[in-house]
């Protein structure tokens, strides 16, 4: 019956209750696949959605999703998950020639958005198929510049100017955000998407993150709170953005990342775990009418 109530499993996370007709048309959009993991009530367990001919009516709580399918999402939020289709070894060497290029300047603008063009086509957004981000290198390349300019302050035995790079490369990304949301596209047409958020703001959440660390771990917490605030910008788009992690999941993943990169070789491996644990915590949610 088309009134059932689906549940099914999405990179990792258990998502719905979903009404038959939304089933269909995430299946339709290719965003769920016949091997999907669905279940609703009735059935004795999570089964993938090509194997099951028609679909029924219900409303009851779907039991655990076996062990060897994904596991169920705490997080509380909801709505449809972000995910990262990215190669181990493709995203270190984008990663190492993004920095090289920062470094030796003069590239930065070419490397710098190759590398999003890259991570774009790697990212997997429900509803948008064929994502991509369709921003040339000389949109910006003297913020590029600066950018790779100012990574040689930290060089410098001046505390003013360190202090001083702070707020300026906030300024920095925060035009890199707006330009990057401003060129987004989806199956070749470009999404009708902006960054509201004014620069002051954004300075204002990176210098706090900055004086944070002095907590030990607070910073985690106002990380998250700076994530949900650009997200709560964006807009032009009928479903809204979330950041659903929480302050205690940034902190150990954070913390275990880091341990990861002191050992040197696990680098690869921790860089894509991190990466994709990121990304799928970003979600999108219909807006509240």
């Amino acid at each position: 019956m088309a009134n059932r109530s689906w549940f099914y499993a999405f990179q990792g996370q258990q998502q719905g209750p979903c009404p038959e007709a939304q089933l269909r048309d995430l299946m339709a959009r290719g965003v769920l696949r016949a091997d999907t993991l669905v279940w609703s009530e009735g059935m004795a367990g999570w089964q993938k959605a090509g194997e099951i001919p028609e679909l029924m009516s219900g409303g009851a709580s779907p039991p655990a999703v076996p062990q060897s399918g994904v596991s169920v999402s705490t997080g509380g939020y909801g709505g449809s998950p972000l995910s990262l289709d990215a190669g181990l070894w493709p995203y270190l060497g984008r990663s190492l020639l993004f920095v090289i290029g920062l470094l030796l300047v003069v590239p930065a603008p070419w490397t710098s958005t190759s590398f999003f063009r890259w991570m774009a086509s790697c990212i997997r957004v429900p509803g948008r198929p064929n994502f991509a981000f369709t921003g040339q290198p000389m949109d910006l390349w003297y913020v590029f510049v600066i950018m790779g300019l100012v990574s040689y302050v930290g060089l410098t035995h001046s505390s003013i100017l360190q202090l001083l790079a702070i707020p300026a490369q906030a300024f920095l990304c925060w035009m890199i955000v707006r330009w990057v949301v401003e060129n987004l596209s989806s199956n070749g047409q470009k999404l009708p998407l902006s960054f509201t958020g004014s620069a002051l703001p954004y300075i204002g959440w990176s210098v706090l993150t900055y004086i944070s660390f002095i907590t030990i771990i607070g910073w985690a917490w106002v990380i998250t709170a700076w994530m949900r605030w650009n997200c709560s910008n964006v807009s032009g788009t009928r479903r809204e953005i979330t950041f659903n992690a929480s302050g205690l999941e940034m902190l150990w993943r954070t913390l275990l990342f880091a341990v990861a990169y002191a050992f040197l070789i696990p680098i690869p491996w921790a860089m894509r775990w991190y990466t994709g644990w990121y990304v799928s915590q970003f979600a999108l949610v219909e807006r509240d009418a």
